[in-house]
């Protein structure tokens, strides 16, 4: 007998290799595995089943790029570009963004990412420690690093200390726990730590086994800074620093055809956030251009202080739409192509594409259910552009990471929601 029984489902969008849809399916999960996936059989039991008639199965959707404590800042800077919005965000980051203001924006964020059928993310920001912390008692697979700026930066931390924090990181996540996560150091971007400070993080991660995550050609003032500054664009350095082989670049709005070449060669991924790029004028992500290069593009809803939310639902929504926009034509992207982004491409990003990303025998079971049961759900015709036309996060009924149910029925079965809120409430508003 399994662990869980999700029972009679409606619909499952698999995202397996043959972009496979299923109609009534009983999904078996022992421990934190799926282990069988048949057609429903009235008889089937396990220890635990979820009745999922009426509801729609996917993976979780997996955010490649957020900064989740930055709920604590949603609304500190509006109508401003990158470099306005980090001028603002920096200067309220020091008056609440300690280690416990990371740790309760941390809960906070994971909770709103779980509740929007977000079961994966990868999350940079200060104090890696207590934001993993926060995020992991939630329930969230929980991705984060220390980050790195050559000066002291908003958490007022020197180099030296940076440096300690990235060598000791192993011991960090073994000791928190959660569900499995690669490890990862996260430079914050080329034009706040220099070629000569990347190298030195290039050489910690390789000693750690760890994964690079940073930001890159966000917008046309970064890349015009840092080629005025060292006569080379941000994915060049990265490659020159070694910090390019299977990292994954957030943003990468701007890049030149030199940049496309190497991302591919060095098996690097985009995290595509259209969300905030959108809102901060930053550009628009020429999807078509990665496609031809044969780049894996992977979806991201930036912090709340920039795209204001964490729906990975309105980013699918939105990078469909763009992709369209920006050739001019209604077929420049599939909706096949965003159900992969947002989960398959994700997992494989982070070097996890044999684990999550798809419902398959013997994948870690990261699953959200949708409830079909609206108006705007009705009628069913193809159950992947509903998803991604149609469908939103209030639709989310069920959600399990790692095989435990975190969300059930639209509530938290880790933490109290109105606890979360009021502490974060708490924390925004101290003197």
């Amino acid at each position: 007998m399994s662990d869980l029984l999700i029972k009679n489902a409606s619909f499952v969008i698999t995202v397996d290799s043959k972009a496979t849809i299923l109609k009534s399916q009983d999904i078996f999960i022992d421990k934190n595995k799926i282990v069988q996936i048949q057609n429903h059989q009235p008889t089937s039991t396990a220890s635990e089943v979820i009745d999922a008639t009426d509801l729609l199965v996917m993976p979780g959707l997996i955010n490649t790029h957020t900064h989740l404590p930055m709920t604590l800042l949603r609304g500190v800077a509006e109508d401003v570009d990158l470099q306005g919005f980090l001028e603002k965000v920096w200067a309220e980051e020091a008056r609440i963004m300690d280690a416990e203001g990371c740790r309760v924006g941390a809960r906070l964020g994971a909770l709103e990412a779980l509740l929007s059928g977000t079961t994966c993310a990868v999350d940079m920001y200060l104090h890696p420690r207590e934001t993993h912390q926060g995020a992991v008692d939630v329930g969230l697979r929980h991705i984060n690093g220390p980050v790195f700026f050559e000066f002291p930066g908003p958490d007022h931390k020197q180099w030296d200390e940076r440096i300690s924090e990235a060598k000791v990181w192993p011991a960090v996540v073994k000791e928190i726990g959660g569900p499995k996560v690669p490890l990862y150091l996260m430079p914050h971007s080329t034009y706040t730590v220099s070629p000569e400070k990347l190298a030195e993080i290039s050489q910690i991660a390789q000693k750690i086994q760890a994964r690079i995550h940073t930001h890159v050609s966000e917008n046309l003032a970064e890349n015009e800074d840092v080629l005025n500054r060292f006569q080379a664009t941000p994915t060049q350095i990265l490659a020159d620093s070694g910090n390019l082989k299977n990292s994954l670049l957030g943003h990468s709005v701007h890049l030149t055809e030199g940049d496309l070449a190497l991302i591919k060669t060095q098996n690097a991924a985009l995290a595509h956030c259209p969300g905030s790029n959108l809102k901060l004028a930053s550009g628009a992500f020429d999807w078509q251009a990665s496609r031809k290069a044969q780049i894996n593009v992977t979806l991201g809803t930036d912090g709340c202080s920039s795209s204001n939310d964490l729906d990975m639902f309105n980013v699918m929504r939105l990078a469909a739409n763009l992709a369209k926009l920006m050739q001019s034509d209604p077929k420049a992207i599939s909706v096949d192509e965003i159900i992969y982004a947002a989960t398959q491409g994700g997992a494989k990003a982070i070097g996890m594409g044999e684990e999550l990303g798809s419902i398959e025998v013997g994948k870690y079971a990261d699953l959200i259910m949708l409830d079909l049961n609206a108006p705007h759900l009705t009628p069913m015709r193809d159950p992947v552009a509903l998803v991604v036309y149609a469908a939103g996060r209030s639709d989310v009924k069920h959600v399990i990471v790692d095989g435990e149910l975190v969300i059930k029925d639209r509530k938290s079965t880790k933490v109290k929601i109105e606890e979360v809120m009021k502490t974060a409430k708490e924390k925004v508003n101290q003197t």
